[in-house]
């Protein structure tokens, strides 16, 4: 068996192409979405990604500001910024971009946010609506994994789902997601993690394995069922002279053994990744909505 590609990059266009459509109609009643990203440090990884979204707003014709601060700012200067963009009209959404300096408290920069502007999804607000099965927003990386999951038509109702991984980033609330009494979910979910004894012993069991562990191809085609889906969250940069950068990008699963095994897998890059712009855009485009009171 040869695995189908699930194409992250051709399922966040359309999701963009949908999205532009949204924006020029919400224009037209003079509503325009903006997403305010700050960026405290310099953090090269951190001014890519985040470049990268503000280019992305452009495009559909959401308007946006990049905040750029020094590391050595003050908490107190990180709330001010956050409570002014927090009264700011322009602005739908604000991203504080992670990781921030440590001297900074990133949960209490978090809770500054209000809750109807947090377009990551990581306020409790939001994290306790979804744990609850009404979301106001999803967290972005979970929410394109269960949108590549639709897309691709793969059946989850009464599935067998390991997730590996328990981040609040992406485990926890994507098998928040996935258990929960909905149409296209209502799955069994395990959550796997560095504290399970045989996580193979689980994945080898699962009709949709999800890897979120940033531990690089530790995941091979022996350890899951034959005609399973596999969806790979995991990103890591590995040494190789053998290729002109000096490295590669791979995930959490050997791509070679799994692809041979699976019926649908994920690429690295290439899969969940570009969703994650895809899923922040679509709730800035959200925010603007439910700010105005637009159906």
């Amino acid at each position: 068996m040869t695995a189908e590609i699930i194409d992250g990059n051709e399922v966040s266009k359309a999701i963009r192409e949908e999205l532009k459509s949204e924006v020029e109609r919400l224009s037209g009643r003079r509503v325009v979405p903006g997403l305010a990203a700050i960026l405290v440090g310099d953090d090269p990884a951190s001014a890519i990604y985040v470049n990268s979204k503000a280019k992305q707003c452009q495009k559909l014709g959401i308007y946006s500001e990049v905040i750029r601060k020094n590391a050595d700012i003050s908490q107190q200067d990180l709330f001010d910024l956050i409570d002014k963009l927090n009264a700011d009209p322009k602005i739908s959404g604000i991203l504080l971009q992670s990781p921030i300096p440590k001297h900074l408290d990133e949960f209490a920069a978090c809770l500054r946010i209000d809750p109807i502007k947090d377009v990551d999804g990581f306020h409790p607000d939001n994290v306790g609506r979804l744990l609850i099965g009404q979301p106001r927003y999803i967290s972005c990386t979970p929410y394109g994994v269960i949108e590549l999951l639709k897309r691709y038509r793969v059946e989850m109702k009464g599935k067998e789902v390991v997730v590996v991984g328990r981040s609040n980033i992406v485990g926890k609330p994507l098998a928040a997601m996935l258990m929960q009494k909905w149409p296209e979910t209502n799955c069994t979910v395990t959550i796997c993690h560095t504290g399970t004894r045989d996580i193979f012993l689980h994945t080898r069991c699962a009709d949709i394995v999800i890897t979120a562990l940033g531990q690089h191809e530790f995941l091979h085609g022996e350890n899951i069922k034959e005609g399973s889906v596999v969806i790979d969250v995991g990103i890591s940069r590995v040494d190789d002279p053998s290729v002109e950068k000096g490295y590669r990008i791979v995930g959490d699963c050997h791509f070679a053994s799994c692809v041979a095994r699976a019926s649908k897998i994920t690429p690295v890059p290439g899969g969940v990744g570009p969703m994650t712009i895809a899923m922040l855009l679509t709730n800035t485009v959200k925010a603007a909505k439910l700010q105005n009171e637009i159906s």
